[in-house]
């Protein structure tokens, strides 16, 4: 016999079977919503492109075929640009050999040294080190001028100089120069490290001690106010937390032993420090009374509390300044 229909609780048909939740429709995106969806692949697409970018330039400055590392004759004197590229410097910065006074000794040593290497004979990496404005950096310029002054432009020496901030990409500069039949000075002023700076390995790998080392044609020279390169506090740090101090610290100060050469530069006397500003101003001309210019270069002095060559010219630029003298040597 054929069941009847049940009856739904409220007598008003039958009951149907159960339906399925009905799924949550997907919010609609909002306006902003869809902004950020549209500038996403533009985003990603201009960091693919940028990376792809940095590849290249890197690849550029690897694969230069050998006329463009030539390059190197249109100028004497390059900056390093951690893209891979050398900028040239038409006209360096300096001041003649002459004009550095109390600085003798320093001067001979650096100057043999600089032309045994430029006749490719043997010499040693350099690290000058000592007073501030005592012409630490004016000396290399300087050297690197009397090198080339008599030479042919096939033979003469090139200057690069590498900011501190970017010794990481030395090695990258070191394959670029190993090719060269150009002798060259990497030069690096006002060299240290602090805190946790780890980019000083990448200079000692150049020094000495990497698989390919420096190449035969390359001399490093480095200027800096510290003897070893390093804070106190950073070496002091080191041996507090190390689990063998002294291991921890032999590899700091190795660093400065790895320039074969440590040239010192002092405060100088009160009589060097004149002969800096009598030089001065005989090259460039300044006619002045000897006595008052004594005086006011003393006077000068003890308003910046120190004798050095940097102050002895910084009185030159203001006395020629007072007198209307150009200061462009005779």
């Amino acid at each position: 016999m054929p069941k009847k229909p049940s009856k739904s609780p409220a007598g008003k048909g039958p009951l149907t079977p159960a339906r399925k939740p009905a799924r949550v429709a997907a919010k609609r995106p909002t306006a902003v919503t869809k902004a950020a969806l549209k500038a996403a692949p533009d985003l990603s697409q201009e960091r693919i492109v940028r990376a792809l970018e940095t590849i290249a330039a890197h690849l550029a400055a690897q694969g230069k075929p050998a006329e463009e590392r030539e390059s190197f004759k249109q100028a004497d004197a390059y900056i390093w640009h951690p893209d891979g590229r050398l900028a040239a410097v038409p006209r360096v910065s300096r001041v003649e050999l002459f004009l550095l006074k109390g600085v003798d000794r320093m001067r001979d040593i650096l100057m043999e040294n600089t032309e045994r290497f430029t006749n490719g004979l043997p010499a040693n990496n350099a690290l000058l080190w000592g007073a501030r404005g005592m012409g630490k950096s004016s000396l290399v310029k300087a050297a690197h001028a009397s090198i080339n002054a008599d030479r042919k432009p096939a033979d003469r020496l090139k200057l690069i100089e590498i900011h501190r901030e970017d010794i990481e990409s030395l090695p990258a500069l070191m394959e670029q120069l190993r090719a060269s039949s150009f002798r060259f000075i990497v030069f690096c002023d006002d060299l240290s490290f602090d805190g946790n700076d780890a980019s000083y390995k990448s200079l000692k790998a150049v020094l000495e001690g990497g698989i390919e080392g420096r190449p035969e044609n390359v001399i490093l020279y480095a200027t800096s106010n510290r003897r070893h390169l390093l804070a106190r506090e950073m070496i002091e740090n080191e041996r507090s937390t190390a689990i063998n101090p002294g291991e921890a610290v032999e590899e700091k100060v190795s660093l400065s032993d790895r320039f074969g050469l440590w040239l010192g530069f002092h405060r100088c006397s009160q009589d060097e420090y004149l002969a800096m500003v009598r030089g001065y101003c005989s090259h460039f001309g300044i006619e002045i009374d000897d006595e008052a210019l004594e005086r006011e270069a003393l006077e000068w002095s003890t308003t910046r509390g120190s004798r050095s060559g940097r102050v002895a010219w910084q009185f030159v630029q203001e006395l020629a300044g007072r007198l209307g003298v150009k200061l462009t040597g005779k």
